[in-house]
């Protein structure tokens, strides 16, 4: 199937837009903020609730389902949607920022391939023009990389994948672009992402650059790899706080692939709207992109303001069960505070109103902040699941009333009222 992307609506004042995305098992509609359902499921909540929240997309996790219970048990369940009983549009991430967190951290970089041989600055691909050759390995010294590496954990990274320990049983495993989109085929989501190397924010502009060499690399393995015509594969760009790798690695990225992303690290809210700011303006406007791991409500009108489509981010489920929950600025909310109160503060504890008064999620319409005080200080499971109920619903029709202002040409004037 040919997926389809088309603008619907442009904002006056801003980059930001309102777009139609067709996939196989739906439209989606953005800006769209997709819940994340790491091992096929947004922790506490069942597919029908998801429905009833109103969520358009899950994202799971390749890394994880990869090791349990692995891909080709998906595959012979009916793949990722129907295993978990949700007939929309899924997605799943390439698996290399969870090598990066779960097992590596890096250290030791080897700049040869698993079998011993060197590599050259790409490999040979039909993908890869001689003008994409430019950005340069740097050049290392054996105790330049034995210094720097040393100071991180346990890991092995080689210019054409990774050894890593699995965090279930410590079991060796290889992980490279053939193993992951291997993966992403067998569990069959719409919407796939490039295997990619997640940059460490430690790191300085030399390591930075070579882990982007890698992520170049292993994105055009990803595309060779690629073998359904079904599933839109995402390219990702990385680079960390650099400014020119940041820039190549968009126009890199915009250029070999149907559809872009933004990952890798940022040490603060102003590098990442400033690398969005890099980023954009090498994207072609028809391609969807995606602002991978982010999704706290500034972040969410920052993204959108300068042109980006999908956003996803476990901090609302998080928050949500740690009972650190979303409320409007009316009932509250402030940007210093990412817009949320903590439940179980003792003020509460006799607290007859609604969480979030004005709010028509399940929770909001049902219980009272002394009920949900209640339940968090006596560690209910309860608690958990109507906290992830009402910051998933909270999340989702934001970004859906944020989609309505820029089509009703009043985003800015939504953004000033939230963000001042």
């Amino acid at each position: 199937m040919n997926f389809k992307f088309t603008i619907e609506k442009r904002d006056k004042t801003s980059k930001a837009r309102v777009g139609r995305l067709v996939t196989p098992h739906g439209v989606i509609m953005t800006p769209n903020f997709n819940p994340v359902g790491t091992q096929a499921t947004v922790k506490t909540l069942t597919a029908q609730d998801l429905k009833d929240i109103g969520a358009q997309i899950i994202l799971s996790n390749t890394y994880h389902l990869g090791l349990r219970p692995g891909a080709e048990v998906i595959a012979k369940m009916g793949g990722l949607g129907k295993f978990m009983s949700w007939d929309k549009p899924t997605m799943t991430d390439s698996g290399g920022f969870q090598v990066f967190s779960l097992g590596i951290a890096q250290k030791e970089v080897v700049l040869k391939d698993v079998h011993g041989r060197k590599m050259s600055k790409f490999s040979k691909s039909v993908f890869i023009e001689p003008a994409d050759l430019s950005l340069q390995l740097p050049s290392f010294t054996k105790t330049r990389i034995d210094k720097e590496l040393s100071k991180l954990k346990a890991a092995r990274v080689h210019d054409d994948g990774v050894w890593f320990y699995s965090h279930l049983d410590g079991n060796k495993l290889w992980f490279d672009s053939e193993v992951s989109i291997k993966l992403q085929e067998q569990m069959g989501a719409d919407l796939i992402v490039a295997f990619d190397d997640h940059e460490s924010p430690l790191w300085d502009y030399e390591l930075t650059k070579l882990s982007l060499e890698r992520t170049s690399r292993w994105g055009v393995a990803s595309l060779q790899a690629q073998k359904r015509n079904d599933q839109l594969m995402y390219g990702v760009v990385h680079g960390g706080m650099y400014e020119d790798l940041r820039k190549f690695s968009a126009g890199f990225t915009d250029k070999y692939f149907p559809a872009v992303s933004i990952g890798g690290s940022y040490t603060s809210k102003d590098v990442l709207y400033q690398v969005m700011d890099w980023c954009v303006p090498y994207f072609q406007e028809d391609k969807p992109r995606h602002m991978l791991g982010i999704g706290e409500v500034q972040d969410l009108f920052e993204g959108i303001s300068r042109g980006m489509d999908f956003f996803d981010c476990v901090a609302p489920t998080r928050r949500g069960r740690h009972g650190n929950l979303y409320l409007h600025p009316q009932n509250g909310g402030r940007k210093e505070r990412n817009f949320t109160m903590q439940i179980s503060n003792a003020q509460y504890q006799l607290d007859p109103n609604p969480l979030d008064p004005g709010c028509e999620c399940f929770t909001c319409q049902n219980f009272s902040r002394a009920y949900l005080h209640h339940l968090f200080m006596a560690k209910e499971l309860l608690s958990q699941r109507l906290g992830s109920i009402h910051n998933i619903y909270f999340i989702v029709h934001l970004v859906d009333q944020i989609r309505e202002a820029i089509l009703e040409d009043r985003f800015e004037d939504m953004k000033k009222e939230w963000l001042g």
